[in-house]
């Protein structure tokens, strides 16, 4: 019995890992509450089908991601069509379209389409995490008030210096200054644990601390700000599709919808795997994977009527960040959520949105590392621009339009690379020899740039090529060269140029005798 005992109980590490996402765990549900709750009302939905759907995305897509520590739930970046789809079609269709968009996901998945989402530029993600924590920080500093945000990204950020206004000359009665103190109270408690927390309880993470801390300050003063307000049922609240609804799913605009939903949701989905494998060093993402088990969600949303859910930046970051190293933190959050909405409502409309707003405020502050930027400046303008411009499309457009900007442009700048040349000429008047060193990727795009260099030699002067800056050089330049090299020897001119070399790095399908032929005349010139 003792050995065997012995043999079953976890080791320290083990326990201590579990611990810590149990820890990590009550943070994401606190996070992830409010959210469900907001993006619902966003999208023209009642707040329990956004609750539902991160009940869904905790206990059945945690349980079979790709992405262990991703968080799925409702997202921000779907409101917008979710909406626009309720208001024209009405919410009934909502799972219809939601239930489509989760099987062309699944469809995806098993194709092994998931893998196209791996060739993201850094410059990109990181540009997507810093624009998403730009969209965080400016709309939750207006909850963090208990104001209303200002619509769009752009408008956040002007009505900023407002809301300080507000905060701190309270006008009409309002609580915004009352807010406000809560807010400043939990970023400093946030803060402050993070320097000072003793060494016992280092694996407490340090939002937990400061929710707890902010909940009970605004208890003890009874401050009358805005709490977190529960449904009190789930089950009441559930939107399944009627066969009216299935009637009209394959109408050419519902048609429609379920692609834009199923590649949206895919696409903010993989890029926010893909950043969350940047924030850790544990298992990296099995695409396919994660996109099997977001279509799978999906459909099981669809079949409810709840809003759709993609993997979530604001939850996978805090999960992250409180310490989570396995998948059970993501699990135990949906647990949390199902267990405190349906045993313990009142305990939650005790958590002031103040607190839980100024969480996402430095968890946006967060995503915009500094650092970050500075060492992708290493790299060049270019990577800068890319990251720049995916941060600005996605604070002024959407997360979908900045993505796709700074895509763009990593593509031209991979194809630039690819077919830019750079051509330097040095000419010994002494001598008559002339040297042309190549940089970058000769090309038969670049065959006119080399042709014309070439054609600017006197007829029997002495060139050599240098080819130690080529990163690449294809058949059909390697053609035109030897052409030229045979016209140039045939008028008296010599051409130095390492076939050899030329041969062995780019595999060049130079024939044995005109190999032969070369070096056997570089040796008799010289």
């Amino acid at each position: 019995m003792s050995n065997s005992a012995a043999t079953t109980a976890p080791s320290p590490t083990a326990s201590k890992a579990r611990m810590q996402d149990i820890l990590a765990s009550i943070v994401v549900f606190l996070v992830a509450l409010p959210l469900c709750l907001g993006i619902a009302i966003a999208s023209g939905a009642p707040p329990a089908l956004g609750l539902i759907t991160g009940i869904i995305g905790g206990l059945v897509v945690g349980s079979i991601a790709g992405s262990p520590l991703q968080v799925s739930g409702p997202a921000a970046g779907l409101a917008v069509l979710v909406f626009e789809l309720v208001q024209s079609h009405g919410l009934p269709m909502l799972g219809v379209v939601v239930l489509m968009a989760g099987a062309l996901q699944l469809l995806a998945g098993s194709l092994k389409l998931g893998q196209w989402f791996r060739a993201i530029s850094p410059s990109v993600i990181h540009g997507m995490l810093a624009g998403i924590g730009v969209l965080i920080f400016a709309s939750q500093f207006h909850v963090m008030i208990d104001d209303k945000p200002h619509g769009s990204g752009i408008n956040n950020l002007i009505a900023i210096p407002g809301a300080i206004i507000k905060a701190i000359f309270p006008l009409d009665m309002s609580v915004h200054h009352l807010a406000a103190s809560i807010g400043l109270v939990t970023v400093a408690s946030i803060l402050a644990w993070n320097f000072f927390k003793p060494a016992a309880l280092k694996s407490v993470p340090s939002a937990l601390v400061a929710v707890i801390i902010g909940t009970t300050l605004t208890a003890i003063a009874n401050l009358p700000i805005a709490r977190v307000n529960v449904p009190e049922s789930l089950v009441a609240s559930l939107n399944i599709p009627t066969a009216a609804g299935f009637a009209q799913a394959f109408h050419t605009d519902i048609l429609v919808l379920a692609l834009v939903f199923a590649f949206v949701a895919s696409a903010e989905t993989l890029l926010c795997a893909t950043a969350v494998d940047q924030m850790h060093t544990g298992p990296r993402t099995k695409y396919d994977q994660e996109l099997r088990a977001q279509g799978i969600g999906n459909m099981l949303c669809g079949a409810v009527g709840a809003l759709p859910m993609t993997g979530v930046i604001v939850r996978s970051s805090a999960n992250v960040q409180a310490g989570a190293t396995t998948r059970l933190s993501a699990i135990l959050h949906g647990a949390w959520l199902l267990g405190t909405v349906v045993a313990v409502p009142f305990l939650l409309n005790q958590v002031p949105t103040a607190a839980l707003a100024a969480i996402l405020v430095y968890t946006g502050y967060k995503l915009v590392n500094l650092a970050q930027i500075r060492k992708i400046a290493t790299f060049g303008r270019v990577e800068l621009m890319i990251y720049f411009a995916t941060l600005v499309g996605i604070v002024l457009v959407d997360l979908l339009t900045g993505v796709l900007i700074g895509f763009g442009i990593a593509v031209a700048k991979l194809v630039w690379s690819l077919t830019h040349v750079r051509i330097d000429r040095m000419e010994d008047a002494a001598t008559g020899r002339i040297d042309f060193d190549l940089h970058g990727s000769a090309t038969f795009v670049s065959i006119p740039r080399i042709a014309a260099a070439l054609d600017t030699v006197p007829t029997g002067s002495d060139v050599h090529i240098q080819i130690e800056h080529l990163d690449h050089i294809d058949h059909a330049c390697l053609d035109m060269l030897s052409a030229w090299g045979r016209q140039h020897e045939a008028t008296g001119g010599k051409l130095v140029l390492e076939w050899h070399d030329l041969q062995s790095r780019y595999a060049a399908p130079q024939s044995a005798q005109d190999q032969a032929a070369r070096r056997k005349k570089a040796e008799a010139a010289g």
